[in-house]
């Protein structure tokens, strides 16, 4: 692996010319995603992973992690921004453009976490991280109060170092290390992204058996491919996966089913194996016992591997809303279509996924855009390896 720097120096400013030399939208530092409303104030990383987000945002070559703004000015932004929401917008901390707990990084998302924690905000925190967790940092995130912080720890068990030069066993001990000293916040293992030819077989996935024992839950999800990744793979000498690009991330039915088969049959033998979701936000809202922010419990499918505890809980809360009270949600950001309303999900017709992500995460409801339709078992997935061909958008 390439040397990264053991340096605890927190990260200096950009230069007012180096802002303007830098993608459109990395200059705002907060995004909504599905999984939470998303806090970059920080560029660069040097783990280069062939298919690391960072080439949208042409920031790949960025190896020095950099600060757009203070962090007190950037969880000032935050809490005031139009779509957070205290104790409900479920947030994530440095996970576009550098990773949280890189050594001149990390200072800067313990910082952030205190600043959040002192509001007395019970809001998830989600920290996606493939680098060195210790028990100092441990200990750091079992002092906060009231922040229901979530660490999901990337392992994928690739060993073609061109695709992945970080050793996957970093990972393994990051998540091991996070696991046993665990009290107030939780950790997942983030298994991804799963790539046909590369970690899915018998040897990659027994070993991910062994590593699901030091968690909470076990999320999984394939891989997100773009032309700028398909650029960067054919530059670098390495083997495309797919002949095509999508929007959503690709995982093909035949390794979606393969992983979460044989992870589920691991669990019905060892109950140390942890439950596997398909959903992020399954996986979090299980390690801590909360029904899922994202609603996904109306899309029944996607149910079918939860632990019956989790569907109760999940069940419990879960409410088709009335189209006044959908209508009055989406109004608060400017969304003023009638909606068409599903057990299955809240569906507009070209409403930006920001406002229907504010949407969902108020209501614990789907909320989809009928222009870019979910079809039935694909679970959010590309098309790509799934044969769509009778199944019914939703």
């Amino acid at each position: 692996m390439k040397d990264v720097g053991h340096t605890k120096k927190a990260v200096s400013l950009l230069s007012a010319e180096e802002l303007k030399k830098i993608n459109d939208d990395l200059r705002n530092p907060i995004d909504y995603r599905k999984s939470g409303l998303s806090l970059n104030h920080i560029v660069g990383c040097p783990l280069d992973c062939s298919y690391c987000v960072r080439h949208i945002f042409d920031s790949y070559d960025m190896r020095t992690p950099k600060a757009i703004m203070s962090d007190d000015e950037a969880v000032a932004a935050l809490l005031s921004h139009k779509f957070f929401q205290r104790n409900i917008t479920p947030l994530q901390l440095f996970n576009r453009a550098t990773d949280p707990f890189l050594p001149n990084v990390k200072p800067h998302t313990f910082h952030v976490l205190n600043l959040l924690d002192q509001q007395r905000i019970t809001n998830h925190v989600l920290l996606i991280t493939r680098y060195h967790v210790n028990t100092e940092d441990c200990h750091f995130l079992n002092s906060l109060n009231f922040l229901r912080v979530t660490v999901l720890v990337t392992y994928s068990g690739i060993d073609d170092a061109k695709i992945e030069p970080v050793n996957s066993n970093i990972a393994v001990k990051s998540l091991m290390t996070l696991y046993q000293n665990a009290v107030k916040y939780k950790v997942i293992m983030y298994w991804r992204p799963i790539i046909p030819g590369v970690n899915d077989s018998d040897r990659h996935i027994e070993r991910a058996i062994d590593v699901a024992k030091y968690c909470h839950a076990v999320a999984t999800t394939g891989l997100f491919f773009r032309q700028q990744m398909v650029e960067h793979f054919d530059k670098e000498g390495i083997e495309k996966p797919y002949n095509e690009i999508a929007r959503r991330k690709i995982l093909p039915q035949v390794q979606e089913k393969l992983v979460l088969s044989r992870l589920i049959e691991a669990r019905l033998l060892d109950s140390q194996v942890a439950p596997i979701f398909r959903k992020t936000s399954c996986a979090v809202s299980y390690a801590h016992r909360n029904p899922d922010y994202n609603g996904h419990y109306g899309i029944r499918e996607i149910c079918d591997i939860c632990p019956e505890s989790q569907v109760a809980i999940c069940a419990n809360s879960w409410t088709i809303p009335s189209i006044s009270k959908v209508s009055a949600t989406a109004s608060k950001v400017g969304i003023n279509q009638i909606p068409t309303i599903s057990e299955r999900s809240v569906s507009f017709h070209g409403v930006p996924e920001q406002e229907r992500y504010y949407v969902q995460h108020t209501l614990e409801f789907q909320c989809h855009d009928s222009l870019k339709p979910h079809h039935a078992h694909l679970h959010g997935r590309a098309d790509i390896g799934w044969d769509v061909a009778h199944e019914v958008p939703i």
